[in-house]
This record gives structure tokens, C-alpha cells and sequence, in this order.
């Protein structure tokens, strides 16, 4: 694995809205075993569909030595996402590259199904924590929203490997759509205030281009509240800046819940969030219709000094607000899946 060389750390901040770099997430595969229909459709991402060649995609020493750019421009927090990342063969080689750096904070976003096989493993790499994806606790809503032949059984035994191995805290990922799953949602609370899980409910966003999506399929963050607040008094907690989510405490001492609400109540100016695609490119939005090209300066030999200029120069350059603006009526442009550059 190439080695990444050691230096100062130098903040890449702030953005022109006064945001600084803090928060990477890395897609290293846009692969996966589930074709949820609001991230990878089947209409789209079918038997026919053509994904990056893997000589494509960045190699796990590339990674490593992207993330330590990042880390080194001030990043802390570095997020492991696909696709599925448990697809990926030589993930564990990833984590404990990224470990080495000494970056405090490294964590990752799986859907669960093959982590019984790998929690140990990632463990000992030097990984953290885990979020797990979680739409449903129904089997029969769970098939319809991964559309797969993977049973919940396995994502929640996933789960309790996890625990097992001691990558905690553990949080779930939910995404609400109307008509879909939201009828379970008290069910999903109930079952992660039990197991001592963290879950996040995320508006069902128009992320990428192929999901379909409507306003009139979220329910809003304040709808969610209104459910859970009927059964379980929630205590709101002291706002995070450098956070997605609004996070309530249960009254009863029994975990938290957070809401991610980037359609109805944006957070545009608080994020601190950039994004390497599995192909190399740098994205500064979720929403991006485009991103700039790390692997090919990467693989004609760019020193350091050299990709963190890229890097820096691009961050201080970044207006994104997509989330405002959708509220504004006047967002366009066709945008990056979600598969090629993480949630």
C-alpha cells in the first residue's frame, strides 16, 4: 500500500459560505446485493446494467492515500458508504490503512446483510462504529423496499454481530416514504429503544435521477415527531452544528431518535461534508451533478502537495446549497446516483 506522507495538518476552509472541511465520505464500490427503489432501481440498475470497471475504481492503497489528504485538510470524521461497502473484498485493508492515519473518527454505512461475516474483521482493521439501513422491521415491507432475496433475518443478525464485536454505537438508518414503510415506524422505535440502537429517520429525498421522486411520497420530519411523540415523550438535545440530524432524547432515559430533514428544513449551511466517488472524483453535495477528477493527477504521479492544492482550491471555490434552493423552486440539473457517491 503506498504510504502517505506525513504532514502538518492545514485547514482547506472555509467554503464561500463559511463552511469548513470536517466530514468525508467515501463510496468504494457502487455495487450492491439490494436494489432499493429510492437509491438503485431495478428499471436502472438491472441484470444489463454496466457498473465501473474495476480497474476503475480506486484500489485500496489509492483510497487510503486520498483519505489522508482529506485528513491532513482538517477532515476528522471519514465514512466508509457504496453501494454496499461489505462487497468489497479488500474492505478491511481500507480501515486499517485509514486507521493508521490516526483519523478519529472512521465509520460505516452497510446495509447489514453480510455483517455477521465481516464485523470481526473490521474490528480489528481498526473500525469504530456501524450504521446499518433499516426501512422496516416487515418482512414483507423489508423485501419490497430492498427488493431482494435477502430476509431481514440476516441484516438483523448483522446487527448483533456488530454488538458482538463491539462496533458501537450502533445506528439505523430509516427512510420514510408515505405509503410505503411509515405505518411500521413506531415499530422500528420500539425495536432500537430494546436493543440500545441510535435511529435516524431520513426524509425520502430526490437524490440521483431514476428514483422517481415525489413530494408528495416524504413525510416530513415533523410528521415523524408527531408519530413517536403519541407513545414516547421526546427531549430535544443541544444542536450539533456539524450534524445532520435534530436529535431527541426519549424522556425515559431509553436512547434517541434523530430526523434528517434536508427537504422540509434544509441544513445547507451547516454542512461540512465532501464526498470521494468510487471513481475518484471529488463531489461537495449530495445533490452534485458533477464532481472533479483525483485519480487521474493520483495516477500520473501527483505528490501530496499536489492533490491537497486540488482539493483545498475546490473546497474554498464550494457554494452548494441544493436543499435551500429545492425549497426555492429553482434547483435543476441532472444529478449523481446516490450509489456513486454514498448517502
Amino acid at each position: 500500500m503506498t504510504a502517505v506522507s506525513a504532514v502538518p495538518t492545514v485547514m482547506a476552509g472555509p467554503d464561500r459560505l463559511g463552511r469548513s472541511l470536517r466530514d468525508v465520505r467515501i463510496s468504494v464500490t457502487d455495487r450492491c446485493n439490494f436494489r432499493c427503489p429510492y437509491c438503485m432501481p431495478k428499471a436502472r440498475f438491472g441484470p444489463g446494467h454496466r457498473f465501473l470497471p474495476r480497474a476503475e475504481a480506486l484500489d485500496a492503497g489509492e483510497i487510503v492515500r486520498l483519505a489522508g489528504v482529506f485528513a491532513s485538510l482538517g477532515a476528522t470524521k471519514i465514512r466508509l458508504t457504496g453501494g454496499e461497502p461489505l462487497l468489497r473484498t479488500d474492505l478491511a485493508e481500507i480501515v486499517g490503512g485509514i486507521a493508521e492515519l490516526g483519523v478519529p473518527d472512521i465509520a460505516l454505512t452497510t446495509n447489514g446483510a453480510l455483517l455477521r461475516r465481516w464485523a470481526d474483521r473490521l474490528r480489528d482493521a481498526g473500525l469504530q462504529r456501524v450504521t446499518v439501513s433499516l426501512d422496516s422491521l416487515d418482512p414483507a415491507v423489508f423485501t419490497a423496499m430492498s427488493d431482494s432475496r435477502i430476509e431481514l433475518r440476516e441484516v438483523l443478525d448483522g446487527i448483533a454481530a456488530a454488538r458482538e464485536a463491539g462496533l458501537e454505537p450502533i445506528k439505523l438508518n430509516c427512510v420514510v416514504q408515505r405509503g410505503v414503510n411509515e405505518d411500521g415506524l413506531l415499530d422500528l422505535v420500539g425495536f432500537a429503544r430494546r436493543e440500545g440502537l441510535g435511529l435516524r429517520c431520513i426524509e425520502y429525498m430526490d437524490v440521483g435521477a431514476t428514483n422517481r421522486w415525489r413530494p408528495a411520497d416524504v413525510v416530513s420530519g415533523e410528521e415523524i415527531l408527531e408519530r413517536v411523540r403519541r407513545v414516547y415523550p421526546l427531549l430535544e438535545e443541544t444542536p450539533d452544528p456539524t450534524a445532520v440530524a435534530r436529535t431527541y432524547r426519549f424522556a425515559d432515559g431509553a436512547g434517541d431518535l434523530g430526523v434528517i430533514t434536508s427537504v422540509s428544513r434544509p441544513f445547507c449551511g451547516d454542512c461540512t461534508r465532501a464526498r470521494l466517488g468510487v471513481d475518484g472524483k471529488l463531489y461537495t453535495c449530495l445533490f452534485a451533478t458533477s464532481g472533479i477528477d483525483l485519480r487521474e493527477p493520483l495516477r500520473s504521479g501527483a505528490d501530496d502537495d499536489t492533490l491537497r492544492r486540488i482539493v483545498a482550491d475546490r473546497w474554498k471555490r464550494r457554494d452548494d446549497r441544493y436543499s435551500e434552493l429545492r425549497g426555492l423552486g429553482i434547483a435543476d440539473g441532472e444529478r449523481i446516483e446516490m450509489s456513486y457517491i454514498g448517502g
